[in-house]
């Protein structure tokens, strides 16, 4: 039995240890992780909390990232309760086993503190590693700050184990600018947490020997089509259920979350759409555009994946010009948050003016008054009816200006 963790009901946590204290609360059986910046303190606290008594689940140490999704894969569908944390290189490296683990509808829950890519080498946030994992079959939750980096990974467990989802959920956070930094956090009492959560109930567990299974089984052309699309409606059907996790947990706490959260939406006629921690800047930028007489209006896609097309349509449905801030480098096309939402615009007949917008890259500052900037752009298309601003910029970049697809080219 494990030992009583005593909490506070308001803690100063920053994000890393706001996911571990989850993850601990969950009560998770294995989890299989290898250190890498900035999310090292997730699984070097959860070591702690082993090594002092207060979790009785394992913790494998294991000689890298691919090691130690593998591990996660199997102890899953030994049928156990399993989780782990990464970032950047190490998710990189994960890749490959990240397909078998949706693959396999294993509900496994990973804690990302998102990092740039090399080369060249970088150990500050952006959200290189989360554009590289997207299609890879996992649920992606957004937390723009330690409260919701703590109250994400709750969810996650519930979502992910739910009968009709059973697929892995990946939790998301600006590596430093939110893993590293230290807030007013309200976390629950153990018992009530892992009363949310619940008894984790197995699915065919390999361990179940009166019940023979197989994992990782060859289809070839016979059956692969149909198993890929039974798991992208599984996915795709997943948001009725994180709105009902969403729903309890407002419930239990008080905190609402939506698939698409809003600032200032309700007659906005020019808004951000962004993801992580800028989401939070952008809202004060709003506030301060309002005061310049710009409508302005801020939006953020709670669930990366399955992308909420319908709800992003029909948020920004009476705007007349958006802004997509991507947290990374398209290399040779448009921002991926741009082309979802450009995508949802479209399928759903609305027409407001898109512009695409780099931002913070391996962990460039991204202040209010950038995005202020990009509010007045925004302006400038709306009065004009049309896009005069390039179709994509770049911000905050030292020396000359780096736009593309200017109007008249």
């Amino acid at each position: 039995m494990a030992e009583k963790y005593e909490l506070k009901t308001k803690e100063v946590w920053d994000g890393n240890t706001a996911a571990s204290h989850a993850l601990r609360q969950a009560q998770v059986d294995v989890i299989a992780a290898y250190p890498i910046t900035p999310s090292t303190p997730i699984v070097q606290n959860y070591a702690s909390y082993l090594a002092d008594g207060y979790v009785d689940g394992e913790f494998v140490m294991v000689e890298s990232e691919h090691s130690a999704m593998s591990a996660c894969v199997g102890a899953s569908a030994a049928g156990g309760r399993v989780a782990t944390a990464t970032s950047s290189q190490g998710y990189a490296l994960m890749i490959e086993v990240l397909y078998q683990a949706s693959g396999m509808r294993l509900p496994i829950v990973m804690t990302v503190a998102n990092r740039a890519l090399a080369a060249p080498l970088n150990i500050h946030g952006d959200h290189g590693d989360l554009y590289l994992g997207r299609d890879a079959g996992w649920i992606h939750l957004m937390a723009n700050n330690p409260q919701e980096a703590y109250d994400m990974t709750l969810c996650a467990f519930k979502v992910a184990e739910d009968e009709a989802v059973r697929l892995p959920v990946s939790t998301n956070q600006d590596g430093f600018l939110v893993s590293h930094t230290a807030q007013i956090v309200y976390p629950l009492d153990d018992e009530t947490a892992y009363k949310f959560i619940g008894d984790y109930k197995q699915r065919n567990p390999m361990l179940d020997f009166e019940h023979p299974t197989t994992y990782g089984a060859q289809t070839e052309e016979e059956w692969h089509f149909e198993h890929k699309a039974r798991q992208h409606k599984a996915l795709m059907d997943s948001p009725k259920v994180i709105e009902k996790v969403f729903a309890e947990f407002k419930e239990l706490t008080g905190r609402e979350y939506k698939l698409v959260e809003t600032h200032n939406m309700e007659d906005a006629e020019v808004a951000i759409v962004a993801m992580g921690s800028n989401y939070e800047t952008a809202k004060i930028a709003a506030d301060e555009a309002r005061k310049a007489g710009i409508k302005a209006g801020v939006v953020c896609p709670r669930s990366f994946r399955p992308f909420p097309i319908k709800e992003m349509a029909d948020t920004l449905k009476n705007v007349k010009a958006v802004a997509a801030l991507d947290r990374n480098c398209p290399m040779g096309a448009l921002g991926a948050l741009h082309n979802e939402v450009a995508g949802a615009l479209n399928a759903f007949g609305k027409n407001a003016i898109m512009t695409g917008y780099i931002y913070g890259l391996g962990g460039r500052d991204t202040t209010i008054e950038h995005n202020l900037e990009v509010f007045k752009d925004l302006a400038m298309n709306a009065e004009a009816g049309k896009r005069v601003t390039p179709l994509q910029k770049f911000i905050n970049l030292r020396g000359p200006e780096l736009s593309f697809f200017k109007v008249g080219e």
